[in-house]
């Protein structure tokens, strides 16, 4: 029996990967265009991610350059600040989700466990009015896999009766790498594994 769900944010909560790219394209604007699109593509493919992870790949992979941490901390902030003014926008929630934590918020524990900045999603999630929903919300720089294992471990959750819903591979192995059931979401990609098409229809009983 299913008592504990654990949501990734960005593309199972909120459509914010339109908004994330453009933040990326924004912070990098001066630098070369085909490094750009790649960091993009590598953005793209891994939403789980953290941007602390994915500047430090834009600036050692892409450009193969060293860069300083507090270079990246310097582009972290700067991103969120474009975050932080646009996905306050309720317009870019996902309503299918959103349905299933109004109505299901009191039948199970729900956590967040996200690559997004953790103080950014805590604000996003107040002012989206989401906060109540959730017994906890947590975020980069830790990365997911102790994300989850930590949510398990401070509320001495049983593994066999906690999920993670999530929209990307990085989700997929944090679920694995924590020994939990994993529903995909939101990515035709990760139909072949237990998949969410809508909320409407989802039923752990």
């Amino acid at each position: 029996m299913i008592k504990n769900i654990l949501f990734d944010f960005d593309g199972v909560i909120l459509d914010s990967m339109p908004v994330r790219e453009h933040g990326f394209r924004k912070i990098f604007e001066h630098y070369d265009k085909n490094s750009v699109e790649k960091l993009i593509k590598y953005h793209t493919l891994n939403g789980g991610l953290s941007r602390y992870v994915k500047i430090r790949y834009f600036y050692e992979e892409l450009l193969n350059e060293e860069v300083k941490e507090g270079r990246i901390l310097e582009l972290a902030k700067e991103f969120s600040v474009i975050m932080t003014k646009e996905l306050i926008n309720k317009k870019y929630l996902i309503s299918d989700t959103v349905w299933f934590i109004k109505n299901n918020f009191k039948n199970y524990n729900f956590h967040i466990v996200s690559g997004s900045d953790e103080r950014e999603l805590q604000y996003l999630c107040k002012e989206l009015e989401l906060e109540k929903y959730f017994i906890s919300i947590h975020g980069s720089p830790t990365p997911k896999n102790n994300l989850v294992k930590s949510v398990l471990d401070t509320n001495n959750y049983n593994q066999n009766e906690t999920i993670l819903i999530g929209d990307s591979i990085n989700d997929l192995e944090a679920a694995k790498v924590n020994q939990l059931k994993f529903f995909g979401y939101n990515n035709e990609y990760l139909m072949r594994y237990n998949y969410i098409t809508t909320f409407k229809d989802f039923n752990l009983e």
